[in-house]
This record gives C-alpha cells, sequence and structure tokens, in this order.
C-alpha cells in the first residue's frame, strides 16, 4: 500500500467531502418527526401486547 504525504491526504479527503450530498434542513426535520412517531407507535404497539399477555396469564394462572 503506497504511502500518501499529508498534503495529498488532505486534498483527497477534501474532494470526497465535496461528493457528499447534505440533507436539507427539511429533510432533517421530517425524518426526525418520523422516528418518534414510529417510535411512540412501536411503544403503544408493544404495551397493548403486553397487556394482552398479562391479562391473558392472569387469567389462566386464575382458573388453577
Amino acid at each position: 500500500m503506497a504511502t500518501t504525504n499529508p498534503i495529498q491526504f488532505v486534498q483527497q479527503v477534501r474532494s470526497e467531502l465535496s461528493k457528499i450530498t447534505w440533507p436539507t434542513r427539511r429533510e432533517v426535520l421530517l425524518t426526525t418527526v418520523m422516528v418518534f412517531a414510529l417510535s411512540a407507535l412501536a411503544a403503544l404497539f408493544f404495551s397493548l401486547v403486553d397487556l394482552t399477555i398479562r391479562f391473558g396469564l392472569q387469567f389462566v394462572l386464575g382458573l388453577f
């Protein structure tokens, strides 16, 4: 593997950074809101599943 001097390295890094397409402020805001909304939806779903399993187990164990 060939070694590059520090100046070439910095030039290559700057070249690669210029190829990046950064998200807009609106895209970041929308994806953040989506993450929070889907996290809340998942939490609600798993809470309901947990309640259902708990009541089911209490009913089954109460029969004995």
